[in-house]
């Protein structure tokens, strides 16, 4: 009876504040003009091994499984791959072509809190958009959605082509660049020592492990991106290298649109898939009362023409994928008690029939309304319902079945009175409508 380790069951008030947290995103996300996509849970396994999928770690933790044709077969560990899928099979989407998506996703790893195996990932993708305007608009609509849920976030970006470019001027060989890319990004995490301890089993020299980390270390105590950016360009003279070029026109673009104050250039970050090939970004909770990502992205131009059978065309493709899980963990203390029916239609004796003919009634005006039990003892429902913040109980005995009327009982006002079926709802609506 116990649940699989890394998953949970949702139910009741937790159920309903992770309901209404995903209306408020979908609304924001309807604003910017993204449209709802459904993509399938399960793939050929195939696909979510691709290179330019999610990469070695990632495909570590991939569930996989196979069907009755011994079709090998996998639970999808993330929406972009799938969405990667869907639109290389797609010709005929119009571009450029904006969407989101809710949907659970699976990863065999370690379990933590806000990390679990089975999770809803929501994620918001821009396809046919070369510019930098593509990030900056996906980076404002994760600033408006965490600022409407109430979190104060920092977002930390970077650009894996300048990265590249750096790391190579820095004195890393360009076959190491993206694993060590990956390792850098582990430095929050793991700590400077352990992150040059892991550079030199790949290979690194220590002479450009202690280069590159000196500068890392030296540019995320800067707080000022410009800056931060324009050091490391001067310290190997790559500032008019393309992905040099990237992040200044970014950097400009944000400062614009008003985004310079909450996004801040990191140059160890690179994220752990392997298929983003130019800005990367995460989202983290700016009290630093949790740690872990709250979200991130980045651009991907690689994957789909690689799906898509044609890997020298690149489908310009940006996105940012929301931690649910993450983000329940902050606002659950913070969101406002789930609303419950303002009203409750209580049947004495054998009404339950009538009752349930008044209860849709009430319903069909728009009051969400809630029917006691038959049998149920009348003190026993109306104090639940008192308890509960219910305003009006509506109770039905034999007298009133009879007369097509009902007892209409105002919790708060502390009165009762006899009234038509009609005229109760009505005075119900005056105050709840």
């Amino acid at each position: 009876m116990n649940n699989v380790k890394g998953t949970v069951d949702y139910y009741g008030v937790e159920q309903a504040q992770r309901s209404r947290m995903i209306r408020r995103m979908e609304e924001l996300f309807a604003l910017y003009d993204y449209e709802e996509v459904e993509t399938a849970i399960l793939n050929e396994k195939e696909l979510l091994t691709a290179k330019y999928s999610g990469g070695d770690e990632i495909v570590q933790e991939m569930y996989t499984l196979s069907d009755r044709g011994q079709r090998e077969l996998g639970l999808r560990y993330d929406l972009t791959v799938p969405f990667a899928k869907l639109t290389a099979a797609e010709a005929g989407l119009p571009m450029p072509f904006r969407r989101y998506e809710f949907g659970k996703v699976f990863r065999d790893g370690p379990v933590k809190r806000g990390r679990l195996r089975e999770f809803t990932q929501c994620d918001v993708d821009a396809v046919g958009i070369a510019g930098p305007e593509a990030e900056a608009e996906l980076l404002l609509l994760a600033a408006r959605v965490y600022e409407q849920l109430g979190i104060p976030v920092v977002l930390r970006w970077n650009n894996r082509r300048f990265l590249a470019e750096w790391l190579i001027a820095a004195g890393i060989a360009e076959d190491l660049s993206l694993t060590v890319m990956l390792t850098l990004d582990k430095i929050a995490k793991i700590g400077r020592d352990a992150v040059r301890a892991e550079l030199l089993e790949k290979g690194v020299t220590p002479t450009a492990a202690d280069t590159v980390l000196a500068a890392i270390t030296d540019d995320l105590q800067d707080k000022e991106s410009s800056v931060a950016f324009e050091r490391l360009c001067t310290a190997c003279n790559i500032g008019d290298m393309p992905g040099a070029r990237e992040v200044r026109s970014l950097l400009s673009l944000l400062d614009s649109v008003g985004l310079s104050s909450i996004c801040r250039f990191d140059p160890s970050l690179s994220r752990g898939l392997s298929f983003y090939t130019g800005t990367v970004y995460e989202a983290f909770d700016a009290s630093g009362s949790y740690t872990s990502s709250l979200g991130g992205g980045g651009r991907y131009d690689a994957i789909i023409g690689q799906l898509a059978g044609n890997p020298d065309i690149q489908y310009r493709a940006v996105g940012f994928s929301f931690g649910l899980e993450p983000m329940m963990e902050i606002v659950r203390e913070r969101l406002a008690p789930i609303e419950t029916a303002p009203v409750i239609v209580v049947p004495i004796g054998s009404t339950i029939a009538d009752a349930m003919r008044v209860t849709e009634a009430i319903r069909s005006c728009g009051i969400r309304t809630k029917l006691s039990p038959a049998g149920r003892k009348v003190g026993k429902a109306l104090a639940s319902a008192a308890s509960a913040g219910s305003r009006f109980a509506v109770l039905i005995g034999e007298d009133e079945a009879q007369s097509d009327t009902v007892q209409l009982k105002d919790m708060a006002a502390r009165t009762e009175e006899r009234l038509a079926v009609e005229e109760a709802i009505y005075r119900m609506e005056q105050v709840l409508l």
